[in-house]
C-alpha cells in the first residue's frame, strides 16, 4: 500500500515508518524536519523536506493511505504562537482532508489527542464523553477532528485520540510526563513532581505505531470515527514510584501544581475491536533506562521542543 505519513519524523513518526516498511508498505513522510531527520533511507521511502501549510495535490499522487501525525503538539508549544498553531492544526489540516478528498485516498487516520477530553471526573471517559476543552492545543484537535469528520462520505476517517505517549524513539521527547521523569532520575538523581494526583492515561509509542498500522489493516473492518487509545490510567506521582522502582536512589520532591488536566481514557471500543497493546509504562521506564546507560538515547536539545523552537523558529 502507498502511505503517506506527515510529520514523519517527529517523535512516532520515525518509530512508525520503520514498522510500515517492515511489513511492506511504500512510504512517503512530509516533514519540515525543525527537529532533525531521523529516517534511514529504504528503497520504499520517500523523504520530502516540506511544510504541510505548502502541500499540493501531486504529494497525493496514487496515495491510499494517509497517516496525519504533523501538528504543533501539547499545550506549551501551541501557547508559544498560538496563530501558528490554529495554522497548521487545523487550517492545513482541513486543506489536506480537501486534497486527499479529490485525489480518492481511501483510508484517513488523524491523531488527535485524548486531552480533548480536557478535566474530567468521570471513571470511565469514552468516545461518548462530552468534550471540555481547555487550552488552545486542545481546541485545535477537537475542531480538526471535526473537519476531518466532514469528509467521511468520501473516504474512511478514523480520529485516533492517544493518551500521553511515552518510550524511546530517535526523535526523542523529553518533555512528556514518563519520558522526562525517567530522564531526570537518571541525570540529576531527583525527580520534581507538580501536583501529583493528577490521572494521565499513557500509551508506550510501538502501541500508538501499533494502533494506526491496526486501522490499515483493519480499515475495511472499521467504522470512521473515533477512538480513543490509552491503556494505563495513572497518576504522575504513581510514575515517579516507577521510576524509583528501577532507580531506587531516586529522591521525589512534590511540589505545588496549577495544571488541573486530570482525566481517565476507556479504550474498551478498540481493545473489543481486537486490538491488544504488548507495552507499558514500566516497559518504556526500562527502555529509557537501558538505552541512556548504552549512551543511544538521544538527549540533545532538540529534544526538548519548547526550548528548540524558541531558539530555531518562534524567535526569529
Amino acid at each position: 500500500m502507498n502511505i503517506l505519513v506527515t510529520g514523519g519524523n517527529g517523535y512516532k513518526g520515525c518509530v512508525l515508518i520503520p514498522k510500515l516498511l517492515d511489513q511492506g508498505h511504500s512510504v512517503t513522510s512530509i516533514d519540515t524536519n525543525w527537529f532533525g531527520n531521523y529516517l534511514k533511507p529504504h528503497k520504499n521511502l520517500t523523504i520530502h523536506e516540506k511544510d504541510i501549510r505548502a502541500m499540493e495535490y501531486d504529494d497525493l499522487n496514487n496515495i491510499e493511505t494517509i497517516i496525519h501525525l504533523a501538528n504543533i503538539a501539547n499545550d506549551p508549544l501551541v501557547e508559544l504562537k498560538p496563530q501558528l498553531s490554529w495554522e497548521v492544526n487545523v487550517l492545513a489540516s482541513q486543506q489536506l482532508a480537501e486534497k486527499a478528498s479529490k485525489a480518492g485516498v481511501k483510508n484517513f487516520i488523524f491523531a488527535s489527542s485524548g486531552s480533548v477530553y480536557g478535566v474530567s471526573d468521570k471513571e470511565k471517559v469514552d468516545e461518548n464523553t462530552e468534550l471540555l476543552p481547555i487550552s488552545e492545543y486542545n481546541k485545535t484537535k477537537m475542531v480538526a477532528e471535526r473537519i476531518f469528520l466532514s469528509y467521511k462520505d468520501s473516504m474512511k476517517i478514523f480520529c485516533v485520540r492517544p493518551a500521553t505517549v511515552c518510550g524511546v524513539s530517535p526523535r526523542m521527547r523529553l518533555d512528556v510526563s514518563v519520558n522526562i521523569l525517567t530522564y531526570s532520575a537518571l541525570s540529576k538523581g531527583i525527580i520534581t513532581v507538580f501536583g501529583g494526583n493528577q490521572i494521565r492515561p499513557n500509551i508506550h509509542i510501538d502501541d500508538i505505531c501499533d494502533v494506526y498500522m491496526f486501522f490499515i489493516n483493519k480499515s475495511h473492518e472499521l467504522k470512521s470515527g473515533f477512538y480513543n487509545a490509552g491503556f494505563e490510567n495513572i497518576s504522575i506521582l504513581q510514575i515517579a514510584n516507577y521510576v524509583k522502582e528501577l532507580l531506587p536512589d531516586t529522591q521525589i520532591e512534590i511540589t505545588p501544581s496549577n495544571d488541573p488536566r486530570s482525566y481517565r481514557q476507556c479504550s474498551d471500543k478498540l481493545l473489543d475491536f481486537g486490538f491488544k497493546p504488548k507495552k507499558n509504562v514500566k516497559t518504556a521506564i526500562a527502555e529509557i533506562i537501558k538505552s541512556y546507560r548504552s549512551k543511544t538515547l538521544n538527549i540533545d536539545e532538540t529534544c526538548f521542543s519548547v526550548k528548540w523552537l524558541k531558539k530555531t523558529l518562534i524567535n526569529h
